[in-house]
């Protein structure tokens, strides 16, 4: 055979290749695409952390199938422009109403305050405390210790159980390594009464943390320990006040006199 001829009709048989190719591509793509619609909701176009502001650079729009659907998902990038995230989103990952803070309540640390509730920072000893082991989230005990002039006299008490730790240092989330850090300051959320004692705990004595499992919620009857306790001795009795006597009834003497005549009558 001629090899010109042999070229041409090689060079034929690929050009009706990919003509055919391409059009059994576009037919199923077409076929694909037609049997599964989809809805257009706003994403995150980069990674987003706990407290970042969504701005329109940070969002975009992505096609999600309608048989998956979401709730609390938004259409227009306006709708969610100015919030600030609650907790982290994923590049791609559609936003949720779920995942953000309400319009106009602020920004950083007050998202993630709840309505009623308090943030309170205060100083735990980073040595003998459990500081260098709380997270985001824990879950702890808090405790003081009261010093009076008398030092058998001095005593623990816990003042407060179940808190959950909001923040360590400046963090608002845990280290995704699972590290320890070592802070001196912890930031507690409480309602307003609890904040009230934790202040005064704080003037009064020396603050400490008990670090408790996060699905303990359980409410323990506390006792203060006072240093008596400490070698094996018992606390402090309380006065023992005796029992008054019972009043000793006298009976009522009655004197008669008739004349030269007297007469005695006792009555009860």
């Amino acid at each position: 055979m001629n090899p010109r001829r042999l070229a041409v009709a090689l060079f034929v048989a690929l050009l009706l290749s990919a003509a055919v190719t391409y059009l059994v591509s576009r037919t199923l793509g077409g076929r694909y695409r037609s049997g599964v619609p989809t809805q257009k909701y706003v994403a995150a176009s980069r990674a987003l952390q706990s407290g970042d502001v969504l701005k329109p650079d940070s969002l975009m729009i992505v096609d999600w199938p309608t048989t998956i659907p979401l709730q609390g998902a938004f259409t227009k990038v306006d709708d969610v422009v100015g919030r600030s995230v609650l907790y982290p989103v994923a590049n791609g990952q559609p936003i949720l109403d779920g995942s953000l803070a309400a319009s106009g309540s602020g920004i950083g640390l007050t998202v993630k305050i709840p309505e009623g509730m308090r943030a309170i920072s205060v100083r735990s000893d980073e040595i003998v405390g459990v500081a260098g082991f709380l997270f985001p989230g824990s879950r702890v005990d808090v405790l003081v210790t009261l010093r009076t002039g008398d030092a058998a006299s001095s005593a623990t008490q816990i003042v407060l159980q179940d808190v959950e730790v909001l923040t360590v240092g400046q963090n608002y989330e845990p280290d995704p390594q699972g590290k320890p850090q070592k802070v001196g300051v912890v930031t507690l959320l409480l309602t307003p009464e609890d904040a009230q004692k934790l202040v005064l705990a704080g003037t009064q004595g020396t603050i400490q943390f008990v670090l408790r499992n996060g699905a303990d919620h359980d409410h323990v009857k506390a006792f203060p320990v006072q240093v008596a306790q400490l070698s094996g001795g018992s606390g402090p009795k309380a006065p023992v006040s005796e029992r008054p006597r019972p009043a000793v009834k006298r009976p009522y003497v009655v004197e008669t006199i008739l004349g030269d005549k007297r007469t005695t009558n006792q009555f009860e």
